[in-house]
């Protein structure tokens, strides 16, 4: 007789207060790269922090519309 092996389900995402919690820390990040933004000396350097925060800001924003 074979032996069955049950593989683990899938974790089911939890709607709601898990999308909250990400909004709130994209929210957070925003606010830290704009102020970190502020203190970067090497150009190149805050260019790309400056695209990071309006890659997050427009990905909230995004967020924020659909709901």
């Amino acid at each position: 007789m074979g032996q069955i092996l049950q593989f683990r389900l899938r974790p089911q995402p939890v709607v709601g207060a898990d999308a909250l919690d990400l909004l709130s820390a994209v929210d957070f990040a925003l606010r830290d790269l704009a102020e970190i933004t502020q203190h970067i000396i090497l150009d190149s350097a805050r260019e790309q922090a400056e695209a990071c925060r309006q890659m997050l800001q427009d990905a909230y924003d995004a967020a924020c519309m659909a709901e």
